[in-house]
């Protein structure tokens, strides 16, 4: 598995982008900017660069899977904080390292409080070329056990931004599936509208069989519309500041993902985020 009411954001949300979807981390491109200060280097220096997001999420979806059971209802929002930093070791090597947190009251916490699951993960990007190429090891915390995954991220630099995500289970943990195998192909084409950052995530995933507890094959698509508003008001010095937020339509084959209430289903999406 891989964070109030939401119905009165809905309007606004195709005007501010998603996150990833939770356990579907997003790392960005070796050829990413480091975010420029008035000193020439980031907050954290020149060979340091991060990014906090701080979202609330209708649903919790891991690979096509609705965790928490939200199904077609869009009033529960749940609170997802994450963290990355990577460190640019040469000019084509950075080492990364990150968290995200699931905070909400679904259910008595085995880690504390609300918070129900806390995942890690390290790991390096390197460049070959216009390919991108990632890999990480990820402990994904929660119902007293860790979930472990092994994660390899190709991503081509192109304007329809094409990725292909390996996501490798090697142990269970508390999440009731098999180890396997998850391969998501997507693209995400992007645009603006005025100061707005617009993209359009397209993704199709297949599973093996009972990683989900289901069969093996095409496992769900989704289509998305996200939206980035840059918070030019903040000074540069405490980092780019963004509101952002977004819709995403996903469609699941219950013989792959059974435990789904609804095989098809909307996500919404709002938060802030700091790159520095």
């Amino acid at each position: 598995m891989k964070l109030t009411k939401i119905h009165t954001l809905a309007a606004s949300l195709l005007a501010i982008p998603t996150i990833a979807s939770a356990g579907e981390i997003d790392v960005p491109a070796l050829t990413d900017p480091i975010v420029p200060m008035s000193d020439g280097g980031s907050i954290l220096g020149s060979a340091v660069s991060g990014s906090l997001s701080l979202d609330y999420n209708s649903h919790f979806i891991s690979y096509g899977a609705d965790v928490w059971g939200a199904g077609n209802d869009l009033g529960d929002a749940i609170f997802n904080p994450s963290l990355e930093l990577t460190f640019q070791l040469t000019e084509n090597l950075s080492f990364i390292l990150g968290t995200w947190w699931d905070v909400n009251d679904n259910t008595i916490s085995d880690i504390g409080g609300s918070i129900q699951e806390v995942d890690v993960w390290a790991g390096v990007g390197f460049g070959l070329g216009p390919l991108d190429v990632t890999i990480l090891y990820q402990e994904w915390l929660y119902g007293k056990e860790s979930e472990r995954i092994i994660d390899v991220i190709l991503a081509v630099d192109h304007s329809l931004s094409p990725s292909l995500t390996l996501h490798n289970r090697v142990d269970e943990g508390a999440s009731g599936g098999d180890t396997g195998l998850v391969a998501v192909l997507g693209i995400e084409p992007g645009f603006s509208a005025g100061p707005v950052d617009l993209a359009l995530p397209i993704n199709v995933a297949a599973a093996t069989d009972g990683f989900h507890g289901g069969d093996g094959g095409f496992a769900y698509a989704s289509l998305g519309l996200s939206a980035t508003l840059p918070l030019d008001v903040i000074d540069e010095k405490l980092g780019a500041w963004n509101l952002h937020g977004g819709l995403t339509y996903y469609v699941t084959d219950d013989d792959v993902i059974p435990n789904n209430p609804d095989d098809s289903f909307l996500t919404a999406s709002f938060g802030i985020g700091i790159d520095f």
